[in-house]
């Protein structure tokens, strides 16, 4: 056989692996695996044999292992290739997350065994080390779907190993469909590759299966899921379980984006890094820095998570990239600090935010600015930008959606770093309202001119001059409309009034036609005529930044009217008008939310129960009622942080919550005004007896332990209370009596303790 491999080769023009190949041609896959991404990247030639062990249909990739070594090679997809195949093949390398090869020809040598499988583990798996290999895993199927892959059927598997899932894609439908695998043990045959993003980072595990004939079921699921007794939507979290053996890890780079408390970004070289952090301490955008953290994923993308940094004094900027914004939605470049041009339609202030829209090429995309906001503190001045004026943008390519469809191109905005990452580059156009009316008064002041030729001229000269005057009108009309709801968009004026402001302006200027607008959910504005029959109706969507479809503003005309030009960029320019209000809106009721509710437990803040309490004292004056205050602090809070982390913390916080709620009534206002403070507001009550109880169901709620994270964790509170008007008349003195009565009852609770502790037996009888 080595013979004939020989002379076949010779016969065909190439020589064997260490034969008379070039001298600069790499002629083993270990060779070729020793490259850098860099030396991959120049391309240089390759000669060598190999076994195909896997042919991906309809792709021109196939997969070729020799000895402990495997590759990934690109080739003519209408090549007939076969798995055992002992193949000559000639290319070049070409970068990747690791080197592959460009096949300039594959020549079929011979034909024999497939390699023996690898046993392998997910560690394995995920360190890359037994890539572009014929491996065997054993793992319990999730699920089961078939998808359509370069036009053929694969069945795709999700997989758990021990360490974490991976996928399996088979080549081919599931033989047995009535036959599911869900839950059953499994051993799969297949190659070992990765799952990549856009950057060629690694994110997974994928193997690539030639049949179903390569996986065996090594263990039945002893109940197949439709058997399973149906559980209540409420209680599906009861079954939830993770265990994360994720290791921290440390990473190095130049800061290029930092937002205290939330976030900051990383870059080295053309490489960037999203990491989450709950840090505050002062950092400086262009210092080098090492970050420790875990390893997670954001859209698809590799990110840190858990975040805490050691900044060097090392000051090593990094300019941002040029781009255009064809490439802004591009995910390689996610992340990545860079810069982009356009011009500036709108302007947006928020209490915490600043929002630049510009437009490029006829597309809309957004630079935001989250400036630094401190209750009570005035807000920094936004940087104003003339509208129409062309701009250049720096900061992070930042998506707006969550998943990512790889090959696609996906919304993103600009996230700046401070005022100065916006630069005027060009001032607005000198084409303006004001500019036109100027022009319109040298033409009329034209035409008066030219009255003195003759009573012709004048006729044409004045039927002219009217029509050009009705028309310029109702441009400046139309601009007079539409300054006005671009002001009530950034103003407070309800949604509903300002959708019908704009139905209303392009009724206006479709001379008095039938218009309406309809939102997502079905709420119409505007007049829409019970008989549309014979009438010619012009639809436009409206669709947010995200792709989603917020609604429909449609015209209804007379069949008589003829299609132009005008009608359409009418709508159109409606459509912008009314996205900007909805988005406007629902950014606002988003913001609004989040100052009146604690973002952990989604209960009243402090600020929201001061609110509560002032209407309370304000109607109790007015109807001479009574109100009360309890004031609750969870005992020991700090041990649990201690003993079992800040996470298990805050699911004992939203625990505790959640009892204190069901103690209630619809009427009481819970609120979270601490670390581990709530205060309960009972607004409807007839004396002390009916907040005493209240106070007491409260304390006893702790009585059963909690079970969070595998761990029990046995609480206790301490509570207080207030009566209006009998404890205080003002907001300040309910919250001060409440507090101090729960300090009484906590010191009660010590000195109950201390008795215990002496072998007394003290009576416990709880005092508020």
């Amino acid at each position: 056989m080595k013979a004939l491999t020989i002379a076949v080769s010779i016969l065909l023009g190439f020589a064997p692996a260490g034969g008379a190949a070039p001298q600069s041609a790499l002629t083993t896959l270990k060779s070729i695996h020793a490259l850098s991404k860099a030396q991959a990247g120049q391309g240089p030639s390759v000669v060598f044999y190999a076994t195909i062990v896997y042919v991906q249909p309809g792709s021109g990739t196939s997969f070729v292992q020799e000895g402990n070594e495997g590759l990934q090679v690109r080739e003519d997809a209408h090549l007939k290739l076969s798995p055992g195949d002992r193949v000559l093949i000639k290319g070049k390398a070409h970068a990747s997350f690791r080197p592959v090869v460009i096949a300039d020809s594959i020549t079929v040598v011979g034909h024999g065994p497939l390699p023996k499988p690898v046993p392998a583990t997910f560690d394995a798996l995920n360190r890359s080390e037994l890539d572009s290999m014929r491996v065997t895993v054993r793992a319990v199927v999730l699920n089961e779907d078939t998808k359509s892959y370069y036009h053929n059927p694969i069945t795709l598997l999700h997989m758990q190993t021990e360490g974490g899932t991976i996928d399996a894609w088979v080549d081919g439908k599931d033989p047995d469909p009535q036959q599911d695998m869900f839950d059953d043990e499994i051993e799969v045959t297949g190659i070992a590759s990765g799952k990549l993003d856009e950057k060629l980072h690694h994110i997974g595990v994928k193997l690539n299966v030639s049949s179903f004939a390569d996986i065996g079921v090594l263990r039945r699921s002893a109940s197949r899921p439709w058997s399973l007794p149906v559980t209540p939507i409420g209680s599906l979290f009861d079954s939830y379980r993770v265990t994360n053996e994720t290791a921290r890890i440390r990473v190095h780079g130049t800061i290029t984006f930092y937002q205290p408390g939330s976030a900051l970004v990383i870059q080295t070289g053309n490489d960037s890094l999203w990491i989450t952090t709950n840090s505050e301490k002062p950092l400086r955008i262009g210092n080098q820095a090492d970050v420790t953290g875990f390893a997670a994923l954001i859209n698809n993308h590799l990110a840190l998570s858990s975040g805490e940094v050691l900044q060097s004094p090392v000051y090593t900027p990094i300019a941002p990239q040029p781009i255009t914004w064809r490439e802004l939605p591009n995910s390689k470049h996610i992340f990545d600090l860079v810069s982009v041009e356009g011009k500036v339609m709108m302007e947006v202030r928020e209490q915490a935010l600043d929002e630049y829209f510009l437009a490029s090429n006829g597309q809309v995309f957004s630079a935001i600015y989250d400036h630094p906001y401190v209750e009570g503190s005035p807000t920094p001045p936004m940087k104003q930008i003339p509208l129409g004026s062309t701009v250049r943008v720096s900061g992070i390519c930042f998506p707006l959606q969550r998943g990512i469809s790889f090959s696609r191109d996906l919304p993103a905005d600009i996230l700046m770093r401070g005022p100065n990452d916006l630069a005027v580059i060009a001032g607005p156009s000198w084409l303006n309202v004001r500019n036109l009316m100027l022009m319109v008064g040298l033409l009329f002041a034209l035409v008066v001119a030219v009255i003195a030729w003759g009573w012709t001229i004048e006729r044409r000269a004045r039927r002219q001059t009217a029509a050009l005057a009705t028309r310029i009108e109702t441009e400046a009309s139309l601009e007079r409309r539409r300054s006005s709801i671009l002001e009530d968009i950034n103003g407070t004026r309800p949604l509903a009034d300002i959708l019908e402001q704009i139905v209303e302006m392009v009724s206006f200027i479709l001379h008095g036609a039938p218009c309406w607008c309809q939102d997502a959910d079905g709420v119409r504005v505007g007049n829409c005529p019970s008989d549309l029959q014979d009438r010619r109706l012009v639809r436009r969507e409206m669709t947010a930044r995200s792709g989603r479809v917020l609604g429909t503003i449609v015209a209804a005309l007379e069949p008589s009217i003829k299609p132009c030009a005008d009608e359409s960029n009418y709508l159109s320019m409606a459509v912008e008008l009314a996205t900007a209000a909805i988005e406007t809106r629902r950014m606002y009721s988003d913001l609004l939310h989040r100052s009146e509710f604690d973002l952990l437990t989604d209960m009243h803040n402090r600020f929201s129960l001061d609110k509560h309490l002032e209407a309370c004292i304000l109607n109790a004056g007015l109807q001479a009622g009574i109100f009360g205050l309890i004031y609750v602090d969870l005992d020991r809070f700090k041990l649990v942080n201690d003993d079992w982390g800040h996470h298990v913390g805050d699911l004992y916080l939203q625990e505790v919550a959640a009892r204190m709620k069901q103690q209630l009534r619809s009427v009481d206002v819970l609120a979270r005004v601490g670390g581990d403070e709530f205060a309960v507001l009972v607004p409807a009550m007839h004396g002390r007896v009916d907040i005493e109880e209240i106070a007491l169901r409260l304390e006893r709620c702790f009585d059963d332990p909690f079970f969070i994270n595998e761990h029990i964790l046995h609480g206790s509170a301490s509570v207080g209370i207030a009566v209006y008007p009998e404890d205080a008349f003002t907001k300040e003195g309910l919250l001060k009596a409440a507090d101090a009565a729960m300090y009484r009852a906590k010191n009660d609770k010590k000195q109950i303790a201390n008795l215990l502790a002496d072998g007394q037996n003290p009576l416990l009888v709880p005092k508020y």
